[in-house]
């Protein structure tokens, strides 16, 4: 079995970070969300990977490079345009060939890994097996409309009068039958080629498709509110240690890893919380729930449930809450007047 790990994409709804960093490398817990991806796919046994590409391409072979340091062998495929799913399927075919394959979206986040769904599919081989979970809102995502038999009956992509609140979650297990559902898609109404409309001419023409309940939490990061949620969840996860400097002026409170080269004086950090290599904070409230990217400079600050990417600063603002902060980004205060460079897309809130 290979795994074809989507990573291309604009990522409109991360703007404005999303115009400089590709949508799949902004980090949760100070690991890129595409990290996440590629241990899963590892750790369900699939070593072959290949990466669909597109505009961000070489910030993506910079980050995963070979693949040799996940533990596996990586082959990049150019997507000249984002056209859909079902089009990632058909430009990788020479490289899937006639295998099973794992198709991961790379901003997804699954808690707890792949390794049920690719039994499930491992051990009926129908089509295709979908992940899906329950939404409370249906109609922003793929759907699937599950029998009592687990078989998958009908799927829709995006319908403004859902059928049902199983969502498709961003993993599905694809045998080679689905090249030629790809090859029989026509352009959908949102000018893409959508792997629903495969997955339904599958079901439409009786080959079985099958359903996997994701017990875990997951989540597509493509909204700041659930790259903040998948920051909480994963900080759930840390494992605390204190690697850095830490004054003993400070107070450490709950699962806090400050990692090595990091400097912390008179400050005080509530975890889940984690201040990243070679930081520095001062006179500081960090956290619960916040992530603090390496050399990421703060002083005199304040910050709950934020990520902050490498490199920012925040200097005597001692409110910011449920916050993103970009690489190299400076929050500074100002006594009488604000002064602000603020990007496309941008939101700022200003309260006396």
């Amino acid at each position: 079995m290979k795994a074809l790990v989507l990573a291309g994409g604009l990522g409109t709804r991360l703007r404005p970070f999303s115009y400089s960093t590709a949508k799949q490398l902004i980090p949760v817990a100070n690991k890129p969300v595409l990290h996440y991806g590629l241990e899963a796919v590892r750790d369900a046994g699939i070593t072959d990977v290949g990466i669909v590409v597109g505009g961000t391409a070489e910030q993506i072979r910079e980050s995963v490079g070979s693949g040799e340091r996940f533990g596996l062998s990586v082959t990049y495929i150019a997507q000249e345009v984002p056209m859909g799913l079902a089009h990632c399927v058909a430009i990788a075919q020479d490289f899937l060939g006639d295998d099973d394959f794992v198709m991961y979206l790379g901003d997804n986040l699954v808690l707890g890994g792949i390794q049920g769904v690719v039994d499930a599919f491992r051990g009926a081989r129908p089509a295709a097996t979908l992940m899906v979970g329950k939404v409370g809102n249906p109609a922003e995502y793929g759907i699937a409309q599950v029998d009592g038999a687990d078989r998958v009956t009908a799927v829709a992509e995006k319908s403004p009068e859902p059928f049902s609140d199983l969502a498709i979650v961003g993993v599905y297990v694809f045998s080679p039958t689905v090249h030629e559902a790809v090859r029989r898609n026509a352009l959908g109404s949102r000018g893409e080629y959508e792997i629903t409309d495969a997955i339904g001419w599958l079901i439409d023409h009786g080959h079985p498709v099958t359903a996997h309940t994701c017990a875990d939490y997951w989540r597509d990061t493509g909204r700041v509110s659930d790259l903040l949620d998948c920051n909480r969840e994963m900080l759930r996860l840390l494992v605390p240690g204190i690697h850095g400097r830490v004054d003993a002026d400070c107070e450490i409170l709950g699962p806090v890893r400050i990692e090595e080269g990091a400097r912390v004086a008179g400050s005080r950090i509530r975890g889940p919380a984690l201040i990243g290599r070679s930081a520095v904070v001062s006179g500081s409230v960090i956290g619960p729930h916040t992530s603090v990217g390496d050399h990421c400079v703060l002083t005199d600050a304040g910050v709950e449930g934020a990520i902050l990417l490498d490199g920012a600063s925040v200097r005597g603002v001692p409110a910011i809450r449920d916050s993103v902060i970009g690489r190299g980004a400076v929050v500074d205060r100002a006594d009488e007047s604000h002064h602000l460079v603020v990007g496309d897309r941008s939101r700022v809130v200003i309260r006396s």
